[in-house]
């Protein structure tokens, strides 16, 4: 895996789409920091590569989720809690769409 700076990214395109050509991951870094991943896919594995980065992206946002949870306390709401959670929602959205 390669790191590549923005201003890199600039002035060795050509380069840079070599490395990728070569099946190699780039991370695109700014002051030194990464902000992006390069990563080589074809037409045939595009489809593929990115429900990947999504799925991926979901599984963090899940775990995210799941910390928080735990550490606001809200993992041991009841059933009957969970219940009347949503029943609140389900009142304030309803509220809302009627006001509209």
């Amino acid at each position: 895996m390669r790191l590549v700076s923005i201003r890199e990214l600039r002035t060795k395109t050509r380069s840079i789409g070599e490395w990728l050509s070569a099946d190699e991951d780039i991370v695109l870094t700014s002051n030194g920091k990464p902000i992006a991943i390069l990563s080589p896919v074809t037409e045939e594995t595009f489809e593929v590569e990115l429900m990947a980065m999504r799925q991926a992206r979901a599984v963090r946002a899940l775990n995210r989720l799941q910390e928080f949870s735990h550490l606001s306390g809200v993992n041991q709401l009841s059933d009957e809690d969970i219940n009347h959670e949503i029943s609140a929602a389900r009142r304030t959205h309803m509220e809302h769409k009627e006001c509209e």
